[in-house]
């Protein structure tokens, strides 16, 4: 569930929205007779919640509700094309975290700054609220989130005579011995796997030193990473390439989860499963905990004896502030039924479908919903782990820096950097080049 662009330019989304002369659409309430749209992305939103917000729109307005999925690869694509377009644009739309300033600061949603308090107030995830303001109005609100967490190999731990880490140096000591010593006698074992363009789970040793990639001053974003503060993240993360992590420069997150599970059965039918694995433990979201365990058929079975989930820990008694996985929601300001769509919204932040959301494993918007994603360690973890997470700035340019690849080529030169104040200033002077661009 990566948030990515597609390669547009936040310019791109600017133009294709000022092109359109986007503005509020209609205000008629509507009803009986009447239809609007709401887009998701991806198969996150389960049939049985979508079927919930047909049939309880359709009771509350007599309208119609006409759901359509999207997909992550064609989203921004679609978004850039068709919110403009008042006779296509969605109504209500499903939209990356990352993704919302790059719209938000280009006038594509509606200012629904009247509906905030009745949506949740402050009980909604506030790093994601910050994402879709502009200048203190609301635009997006959280739709659901997905917070990344560790998930450790408690067996490989105790085999190395090492318990749960409980701060982050701990954690950092931890999984650098493992790779040292090397319980289990696999080549090239890493203590924790950590891809060299993996920025989205190493930026958190930035977060959690009290850096940050960039900071709002004087009217503009300016880029941080080469304050004391990142440089001791820095620091700290390139020990952890260069000791604790064997993964590629070029391997980024995705099925990491694969890296601390028992290998599958190889080779012809009858052969003996392989166990070997290839690192103690990975940062990884929530969701991941479905691809975690012993394999089973051609399922994989959480083993308590064998896995463990927890927070990454700071050092200041608090989870380590991560980067968080989810969505926003808004609607667009070309809606021609912008009062219909905001009682979509009401049904959408109601405790009933707050709850279904948290009861489907996705982590409601609302806070005060949270205890509806259960009480097992996952769902433990993933709270924890929430309640400090962090996100990308908010900067109208991030669209343009992502599409660059900018973050991935930083991180794959923070191993054998022999000067990280340095590369830190020359990367920050490509986000500085981008991160006010409108």
């Amino acid at each position: 569930m990566k948030r990515k662009f597609a390669g547009l330019t936040a310019a791109a989304v600017t133009s294709a929205l000022l092109l359109a002369g986007c503005s509020a659409g209609g205000t008629d309430a509507g009803g009986k007779g009447d239809e609007i749209t709401m887009w998701v992305i991806g198969g996150d939103t389960p049939d049985t919640l979508r079927d919930y917000l047909k049939t309880t729109f359709n009771e509350k307005t007599g309208a119609t509700l006409k759901i359509e999925e999207q997909t992550w690869g064609d989203i921004i694509t679609n978004l850039t094309t068709k919110l403009p377009d008042a006779k296509n644009t969605p109504d209500v739309t499903e939209i990356g975290n990352t993704q919302s300033p790059t719209f938000t600061n280009a006038g594509a949603f509606l200012d629904i700054s009247d509906l905030y308090d009745e949506l949740g107030g402050d009980d909604l995830l506030q790093s994601f609220v910050e994402v879709g303001e502009v200048d203190g109005a609301n635009y997006t609100v959280p739709y659901y989130f997905g917070s990344r967490y560790v998930f450790a190999r408690k067996d490989v731990f105790a085999a190395a005579g090492l318990e749960q880490p409980k701060t982050l140096d701990e954690f950092n000591s931890s999984v650098e011995k493992i790779a040292e010593v090397n319980p289990l006698g696999v080549e090239n074992f890493s203590g924790f796997w950590l891809g060299g363009q993996d920025w989205r789970n190493g930026i958190s040793w930035i977060f959690a030193n009290g850096g940050n990639i960039a900071e709002f001053k004087d009217g503009k974003w300016v880029a941080t990473l080469d304050s004391p503060e990142s440089l001791k993240g820095l620091e700290q993360l390139q020990k952890i390439y260069q000791v604790a992590s064997k993964a590629p420069s070029d391997a980024k997150d995705e099925s990491i989860w694969t890296y601390i599970n028992d290998a599958d059965k190889r080779g012809e039918e009858g052969a003996e499963e392989a166990t070997s694995i290839e690192a103690a433990s990975i940062l990884a979201p929530g969701w991941a905990h479905w691809s975690i365990g012993d394999l089973d058929g051609e399922t994989r079975v959480w083993n308590d004896d064998k896995f463990a989930a927890y927070p990454l820990p700071g050092n200041d008694g608090k989870p380590a502030p991560v980067f968080a996985g989810g969505s926003n929601i808004g609607i667009s300001a070309k809606s021609q039924n912008p009062e219909l769509a905001k009682e979509l919204m009401r049904i959408i932040f109601s405790e009933e479908y707050q709850t279904m959301l948290g009861e489907n494993g996705l982590g409601p918007g609302n806070q005060k919903y949270v205890s509806s994603l259960g009480d097992d360690q996952f769902a433990t973890a993933l709270i924890e782990s929430a309640s400090n997470s962090k996100l990308t700035p908010a900067a109208p340019g991030w669209a343009a820096i992502e599409a660059k690849n900018i973050m991935e080529e930083f991180f794959s030169q923070i191993r054998d950097s022999k000067d990280l104040s340095a590369l830190a200033k020359d990367t920050n002077a490509k986000l500085d080049a981008l991160l006010n661009q409108k």
